[in-house]
Formats: C-alpha cells, sequence, structure tokens
C-alpha cells in the first residue's frame, strides 16, 4: 500500500511539473509573438533594408547556437528569448512591407493559417495527449532535405522547386509544432525556455512559408 501511495505521488507531482512548464511555455511563447510582431511593425514603419534584416536574423540565429544553450536555466534566458524573438521580428519586417506592397491580404491570410495549424495541433495533442515522439526522424530527416534543396536553389532559383520547398516546410513545420507540444505533455522537455524557443521557430517557419505559398495561390508573387 505504501509503495502505491509513493507511485501516485511521484506522478501526481510528475504531472504537475508538465503543467507547470506547459502553462510556463505558453505564456512566454505568447509574450515573445505580441513583441516580435511590434518589432516586425516598427521595422516595417522605419523601413528596414534587406541588409539590415539579414544581420538581425543572423544575430537571432547567433543566440539560438551560442548564447540561450548557455542560459535556459537562468533567469537571464528569458531576457535572451526576447532578444532573440525581437531580432527575429524585425528580420521579418521588410518581407512583409514587401507582401504589403503587393497585396496586404496575403499576409492576414498567412496569419490566419498560421495560427489555425497552431491551435488546432497543439489542441489535439493536449487533448489526445499522445507520444509523436516516433515524428522525430522523419522531421530530422525533413528538415534536412528543406535545408538542402533551399540551398541548391539559390543558384538554380526554380520556381517549382520554391514552391515545393515551402509546401513541404509547412508540413514539417506543422508537423514540429505537434512533435514539440507532444514533448512537453509527455515530459520530454522539462525546460520551458527551451520550449519557447522551439515552437517560436516552428511558428514562425510555418508562416514565412505559408506566405510564399499564399502569395503564389493568388498570383501574386
Amino acid at each position: 500500500m505504501a509503495q502505491f501511495d509513493q507511485v501516485t505521488a511521484t506522478r501526481q507531482e510528475s504531472a504537475l511539473a508538465t503543467n507547470k512548464v506547459l502553462r510556463n511555455t505558453y505564456m512566454l511563447l505568447s509574450m515573445t509573438l505580441v513583441f516580435s510582431a511590434i518589432t516586425a511593425l516598427l521595422s516595417m514603419a522605419l523601413g528596414l533594408p534587406q541588409g539590415a534584416s539579414l544581420l538581425m536574423t543572423l544575430g537571432a540565429v547567433a543566440i539560438v547556437w551560442f548564447v540561450l544553450p548557455r542560459t535556459y536555466n537562468k533567469s537571464s534566458g528569458i531576457v535572451w528569448t526576447f532578444v532573440f524573438a525581437g531580432f527575429m521580428g524585425a528580420g521579418l519586417g521588410p518581407i512583409l512591407a514587401y507582401y504589403a506592397a503587393i497585396n496586404p491580404s496575403i499576409i492576414v491570410q498567412a496569419f490566419a493559417g498560421t495560427a489555425i495549424v497552431t491551435f488546432g495541433l497543439s489542441f489535439y495533442a493536449l487533448t489526445t495527449r499522445k507520444d509523436f515522439s516516433f515524428l522525430g526522424g522523419f522531421l530530422m530527416v525533413g528538415l534536412i532535405v528543406i535545408l538542402m534543396a533551399s540551398l541548391a536553389n539559390i543558384f538554380f532559383a526554380i520556381p517549382a522547386l520554391s514552391i515545393a520547398i515551402s509546401a513541404g516546410a509547412v508540413l514539417v513545420f506543422s508537423l514540429l509544432i505537434l512533435f514539440d507540444t507532444s514533448r512537453i505533455i509527455n515530459g520530454g522537455e522539462t525546460n520551458y525556455i527551451r520550449a519557447t524557443v522551439s515552437l517560436y521557430l516552428d511558428i514562425y517557419n510555418l508562416f514565412v512559408h505559408l506566405l510564399h505559398l499564399v502569395a503564389v495561390l493568388t498570383g501574386d508573387d
């Protein structure tokens, strides 16, 4: 009986810890997404050039690779997460300005699509509580293929390949939202700052590739 009570108590503690990580992750994720939107709007208003946009994005990548891994378990990690999100938002500004000049509805449709996919898959993962860790290998291969194809298309500039890359990226990053949310729910991810950064990147990349697809489908790209 004592052993049963101990097992029950351990499970309850684990569930409470998981719920805390999940709550903190979505709270921080919401704030960083809003902050990114603000910096993106500022970037658009200031007319940030493409070169500055690239530097911002490279700065965000540097933070993800070299700074955040050292601060995930520190309070400063939260500050760096906002810096990272701010750079990502500012870097996105010129892209949004480009599409806004062509057809503002492209941004609205891409945003709506991103919101529907994100909330839908997150809700599914939360309600079913299924373990989607089996997707890990497939998603890693998918990311490598997308990266290699994107690098190749810089030189070949094939429109059909560009569309295929964006379509594949939408699928992969949608599944990554499901995968990363599942990892939090099932205890595979216990650090809410790292979880926030992962989900942020999933949502950001989903939005960017949806922008391209919507533009193509509406004949504005």
